[in-house]
């Protein structure tokens, strides 16, 4: 199998080891130091965004065309799996800003793209994405959020829910109804800016984990947007949507590696230094297979994380849509639930420690909680799965 071409699609070349190295390096250095306050004070990690920014990371998807660096899948899996290893709040800023814009990506006039991306690119302003609402989350097709036209413009009106990044992002795509008898065909898609006239914020949601992202709804009270903000075809804004996640739930997948990498890497440190019974507490066999258990869940989840971003890759040069959807749910699934296995084992092998807020292990099991939640829980992925077996 090492030989075939799907394997040499996923397996990181060298210029992937070189960006995996350069952004841990800068993680350790920029982002690291202030996880720990980020977490406790609750406050979004600026620190983290001026040092992915003046590095060209914070949206490393865009295409060159709009002045990004066009890079592919799996570059884009690497940046948020180290990002997340020291700061899992942190590595949303490049993980949202994919969710946000690739609605834009995929289906935008080229007029929205060089408008949308480029500030995308140069860091001057972040992109959220609005699909669930009070009433609609796992069922998002049932979503109440109106958009109606007059004239040259199109009038929305309606809440969205757990909206990620919302009031430090500068760009939203907004699903929202055109044509209530056609459910989810009658569901479109718009770039709404944080300075429309209509639109705020509710107060940030008080959350277990990635205390560091801000977490709130957002408002559109008769917010008039000019009709060439429009995302494709009216109607087409749910198809758009389902099509976004196939490929970014591979980034939640990313994001639960770098969690549970951390955690690990913690881990294993502190067991050759804690000493009981007089020795280190990893010599003892009861540790050693706790570790090996822990590091084969996080292997396994990886390849099939690098497995499904060679599969978006493959999708947005222009192939078959083919098997994309079960590997993007696959990913986010087994990853996220292997991360929350991993972390709460990291917490175990600190013992007390690792229950405290002195050791960053129990940060990241709070942090890991989610990425088995959001983007479609993982019940809701165990569904997709199954309507798209291989």
């Amino acid at each position: 199998m090492a030989g075939s071409p799907d394997f040499d699609l996923y397996r990181p070349s060298e210029e992937h080891d070189m960006l995996r190295d350069a952004v841990r390096s800068l993680a350790e250095a920029k982002i690291a130091p202030y996880a720990a306050a980020v977490d406790e004070e609750a406050r979004f990690p600026q620190e983290a965004l001026e040092a992915l920014v003046a590095n060209d990371l914070q949206a490393i998807h865009v295409p060159e065309a709009y002045g990004g660096a066009g890079a592919d899948a799996l570059a884009t899996v690497i940046v948020i799996e180290e990002v997340a290893r020291v700061c899992a709040s942190s590595s949303l800023i490049p993980a949202v800003n994919k969710l946000g814009s690739l609605p834009v990506i995929l289906s935008g006039s080229e007029d929205l793209k060089k408008k949308y991306m480029t500030p995308l690119a140069k860091g001057e302003g972040m992109f959220s994405y609005c699909l669930s609402e009070p009433d609609a989350g796992s069922d998002a097709a049932g979503m109440k959020t109106k958009a109606v036209r007059d004239g040259d413009y199109w009038v929305l009106n309606g809440v969205k829910r757990w909206i990620t990044n919302a009031g430090v992002s500068e760009y939203y795509t907004v699903m929202a109804v055109t044509d209530p008898a056609k459910r989810s065909k009658g569901i479109s898609a718009f770039v709404v800016e944080k300075s429309d006239e209509g639109v705020s914020f509710g107060a940030p949601e008080k959350k277990l984990g990635i205390k560091g992202s801000p977490t709130r709804e957002v408002y559109l009270d008769n917010v008039r947007i000019p009709a060439d903000r429009m995302i494709g075809e009216e109607g087409t804004g749910f198809a758009t949507a389902m099509k976004t996640l196939d490929h970014t739930r591979i980034t939640i997948a990313a994001q639960a590696l770098g969690i549970a990498q951390g955690a690990l890497d913690y881990a294993k440190g502190y067991v050759q230094e804690r000493k009981q019974f007089g020795k280190p507490i990893g010599d003892f066999q009861g540790v050693q297979f706790m570790l090996a258990d822990m590091a084969m869940k996080l292997e396994a989840a990886r390849q099939l994380t690098y497995a499904a971003a060679a599969k978006s890759e493959r999708v947005s040069a222009g192939g078959e849509q083919e098997g994309l959807t079960f590997f993007g749910a696959a990913a986010k699934c087994y990853a996220s639930d292997a991360a929350m296995e991993i972390t709460t084992d990291a917490v175990q092998l600190l013992g007390g420690y690792g229950y405290t807020r002195d050791y960053p292990v129990e940060r990241m099991m709070r942090d890991a909680k989610i990425t088995q939640i959001y983007e479609g829980t993982n019940q809701v992925q165990r569904i997709v799965m199954a309507r798209n077996l291989p």
